[in-house]
C-alpha cells in the first residue's frame, strides 16, 4: 500500500499563489477558507534581506492530533496515509481544530457570497455552494484530502498541477525510485516542527 506525501521545493517557490487559487477553484471553498496556504517572510537587513514564500497545507500526518481527539470518528486514516473527514459523522465540535498543530482545519456555517451583502448568487456562486454543501458539508470540520477525487482519474492534486514553477512533487513516499522519495533523501528533505511529534508527509526542500 502507497504511503502518500508531498515534496515542496522552497528554492523554486516563488509565491505567485496558483497553488493556493487552483485549490479554492477545485474545491469552491468560501471567503476566508483556504485548505492551501501561502506565508511569507523575511529575513536578514538590507541590502542582504531575503524574502520566502512558505506554501503549507494539511499535513497529513502520521501521528495526526485530530484524530485522537475526533470524539464521533469522522477524522479518518486511510490504508495509504491520507487523513480525510467523513462529513456525515462530524457534529461540528471543533476538537480536531484546536488539536491541530498546523492550523489546517476550517469550520463554515455557511457558504456566503463573496460579494456585498444583498446581492443575489450568481449562477457560478449558485452551483459552487451546491458543490460545497454536497461535498464539503455545513458547520462541520472541513481540511485538504490531496484530491482525492482527482487522483482517482489519475490526476495530481490541483496544487501540484497548478505550480508553474514544479516546487511540488506528489507520490508514494516509501518508492524508494520515485521523485519525493528521491528528493527527500538527495537535498534533505525535512518536515515542520518535527519536535511536535505529529510526523507530517509534507517534507520541504531548503530555501536560497
Amino acid at each position: 500500500m502507497p504511503r502518500y506525501g508531498m515534496v515542496i521545493d522552497l528554492k523554486r517557490c516563488y509565491g505567485c499563489y496558483a497553488c493556493v487559487m487552483a485549490c479554492k477553484v477545485k474545491n469552491h471553498t468560501p471567503p476566508g477558507v483556504f485548505w492551501s496556504r501561502l506565508l511569507k517572510g523575511e529575513t536578514g537587513e538590507y541590502p542582504s534581506a531575503v524574502r520566502q514564500a512558505l506554501p503549507v497545507l494539511c499535513m497529513h500526518c502520521e501521528e495526526p492530533s485530530c484524530l485522537e481527539v475526533c470524539p464521533t470518528g469522522a477524522t479518518v486514516q486511510r490504508d495509504d496515509g491520507v487523513v480525510v473527514v467523513e462529513k456525515d459523522k462530524c457534529m461540528g465540535c471543533k476538537y480536531c481544530m484546536m488539536a491541530c498543530p498546523y492550523g489546517a482545519r476550517y469550520t463554515v456555517e455557511s457558504w456566503e457570497s463573496y460579494f456585498p451583502d444583498g446581492l443575489e448568487l450568481s449562477p457560478y456562486e449558485q452551483f459552487a455552494k451546491r458543490y460545497w454543501e454536497e461535498h464539503s458539508g455545513v458547520g462541520v470540520a472541513t481540511k485538504c484530502d490531496f484530491c482525492l477525487d482527482r487522483r482517482e482519474e489519475g490526476r495530481e492534486p490541483a496544487c501540484v498541477e497548478a505550480c508553474p514553477a514544479r516546487a511540488r512533487s506528489f507520490g508514494d513516499l516509501d518508492d524508494l525510485g520515485g521523485e519525493p522519495a528521491t528528493l527527500i533523501r538527495r537535498h534533505r528533505g525535512a518536515v515542520l516542527n518535527p519536535e511536535l511529534g505529529n510526523k507530517p508527509k509534507i517534507y520541504y526542500l531548503e530555501p536560497r
